[in-house]
C-alpha cells in the first residue's frame, strides 16, 4: 500500500481502533515490504526479538517517509511536528495509544526500557531533510549521520540489552560508515530527490563543478572525489567492526552482516571505477549469499591489523577527522 495511502488510514486526521495483535501485523507487513540492501528482520533475527526490531523499523519508515513521500515540504514539517507529539504522548503516558506503529513501539520502549531520545534524534535528522539539501562539510554530514544512522544504532544496541559507552561508539562507526556507502551508492537517486551529500568543501577540493553533478557527468574528478569519500566510509566500517564480538550471539550476526555489506556496496561502487552515476552499484543475489555464509561460519571479522584504521575512524567520529585517504591523508 503506497504510504500516502496509510497517511490517510493512520494520520492526524484518520479515525480507526486496532488491537495489539493487528498494529503488530501492520508493522510486520511494513518491514517486509520495503527494499533495503539487506532485509531488516531475516530468519537470522532472534525469534522473541522480532516484533521489537519490526516496531523500530516502522517508526523509522514512517518518519522517513512523512519526511520524503509528501512532496510538499512545508506539509512534511507538519507532519513530522505532529509525529513528534504522538510519540512524546506515548512517553507521557497519553491514552490511548491508538497508531499502529506507536502501539507497538510502546510495548518495545517498556520491555528494553528505550529513552525517547534516539526517536526524537531521527525525526529531527528528517526535519532537517526539509531545509538542508546540499552539505557544505563533512562536519554537517556527520552531525546529520549522528542523529539518522547513529540513532538507529542505539536503538538496536537497547535491543540487545547491550547499550554502553564503548558499544556505542563502535555503533556510531558502523551506522556512520553505512550511511555514507547508502549515500555514495545513491548519488543520482538522492539528487533526483534534489538532496546532495557530497560535501561541496569536497567537491571544490577536487574541481568537480556544480554545473558537472546536475549533469551527472562522469569524470576523473568525480572519480577521484568518491575513491575519497568511500575510503572515509570504509575506514569507520573497519573501526566499528569490533562490536559484533561484544554483543550477544544471535544478534552479532546480523550486525555483523550488516557491516560486511556495507563493505562489499563500496568495494562494488570501487569495482566499477566509482562511477556511480551512471549505474547504481548494487549487491545480487549470489553476493548477498556469500557475505551471509562469511558471517555464519566465519564469524566477526579479525580484529588483528585494524590499529590505524580504528584510530582514523574513531577521530572521524569524535575528533579532529583526520583520515586515510589513499592519498597521504587530509586534515578537515
Amino acid at each position: 500500500m503506497p504510504f500516502l495511502d496509510d497517511l490517510r488510514q493512520y494520520g492526524p486526521d484518520a479515525s480507526y481502533s486496532m488491537t495489539l495483535a493487528e498494529a503488530r501485523a501492520y508493522c510486520a507487513r511494513l518491514t517486509a515490504s520495503h527494499y533495503e540492501n539487506f532485509s531488516v528482520v531475516t530468519w537470522l533475527t532472534p525469534r522473541r526479538l522480532r516484533p521489537a526490531f519490526q516496531s523500530i523499523y516502522a517508526f523509522c519508515r514512517w518518519s522517513d517517509d512523512l519526511g520524503d513521500e509528501i512532496g510538499d515540504r512545508q506539509k512534511s514539517r507538519e507532519l513530522l511536528a505532529w509525529w513528534r507529539g504522538e510519540l512524546r504522548g506515548m512517553y507521557e503516558g497519553k491514552e490511548p495509544v491508538c497508531h499502529p506503529v506507536l502501539q507497538t513501539l510502546h510495548a518495545t520502549v517498556e520491555e528494553f526500557s528505550i529513552p525517547i531520545e534516539p526517536f526524537e534524534a531521527l525525526i529531527s535528522a528528517f526535519e532537517q531533510d526539509q531545509d538542508l539539501t546540499d552539505y557544505t562539510t563533512y562536519d554537517q554530514l556527520l552531525d546529520y549521520c549522528t542523529r539518522s544512522a547513529n540513532a538507529v544504532g542505539h536503538l538496536v544496541l537497547y535491543l540487545a540489552r547491550s547499550f554502553n559507552p564503548e558499544n556505542a561508539q563502535l555503533s556510531d562507526m558502523t551506522c556512520t560508515g553505512l550511511q555514507l556507502a547508502n549515500f555514495w551508492q545513491d548519488v543520482a537517486r538522492d539528487l533526483a530527490l534534489g538532496r546532495i551529500y557530497l560535501p561541496r568543501e569536497d567537491r571544490q577540493r577536487f574541481r568537480y563543478s556544480d554545473a558537472d553533478l546536475h549533469e551527472l557527468k562522469f569524470t576523473p574528478e568525480f572519480a577521484a572525489l568518491l575513491k575519497f569519500e568511500v575510503d572515509r566510509a570504509r575506514s569507520l566500517l573497519d573501526g566499528g567492526h569490533r562490536l559484533a564480538l561484544l554483543l550477544p550471539r544471535d544478534i552479532a550476526v546480523d550486525v555483523d552482516l550488516f557491516s560486511r555489506g556495507g563493505l562489499a556496496i563500496l568495494d562494488r561502487i570501487e569495482a566499477q571505477g566509482f562511477d556511480v552515476l551512471t549505474s547504481r552499484p548494487r549487491l545480487g543475489k549470489l553476493a548477498k549469499f556469500g557475505l551471509l555464509a562469511r558471517a555464519l561460519f566465519r564469524g566477526p571479522r579479525p580484529v588483528a591489523s585494524r590499529a590505524t584504521k580504528i584510530e582514523s575512524a574513531t577521530q572521524a567520529i569524535g575528533g579532529s577527522h583526520r583520515l586515510p585517504t589513499g592519498q597521504g591523508g587530509t586534515h578537515l
